[in-house]
């Protein structure tokens, strides 16, 4: 159902250099490179993830209450992740574990990116 989903960019080229090191984890690539739009896919199908300036000229703004999950294949990813936002000057909005319990088996970290967009890594796997 989603084709996509777009974050502000202030610094294009900076940000765009954090989420291209960042999506390495997981094999996504840049497939959208323009000076106003850029996005990054791990394959055709699959929704896309996008930076873009703001249509109106205006600086980009962070959203209050927006967040942007990205699903991970394992728990082991999920930490991954994690570390390489930080590692990548991102900030922590909650280290990688379960949230609700094993039986529930959703798996998350919380960071925010070098703009102080808010995204999580996520897995479930629930306990059988």
């Amino acid at each position: 159902m989603i084709g996509y989903t777009t974050l502000g960019a202030n610094d294009m080229d900076k940000l765009a250099a954090f989420y291209d090191e960042l999506f390495s984890v997981v094999g996504a690539k840049r497939t959208w490179d323009w000076d106003t739009f850029k996005g990054w896919t791990t394959g055709p199908g699959v929704p896309l993830f996008a930076l873009a300036k703001p249509y109106n000229g205006e600086p980009a703004t962070v959203g209050n209450g927006v967040m942007i999950a990205l699903a991970a294949p394992s728990r082991e990813v999920v930490d991954q992740f994690h570390a390489k936002a930080l590692e990548l000057g991102g900030t922590c909005e909650g280290e990688p574990g379960l949230r609700g319990g094993e039986e529930m088996g959703f798996y998350a970290g919380y960071f925010r990116d070098i703009e102080g967009n808010k995204l999580n890594a996520f897995n479930i796997q629930p306990k059988k």
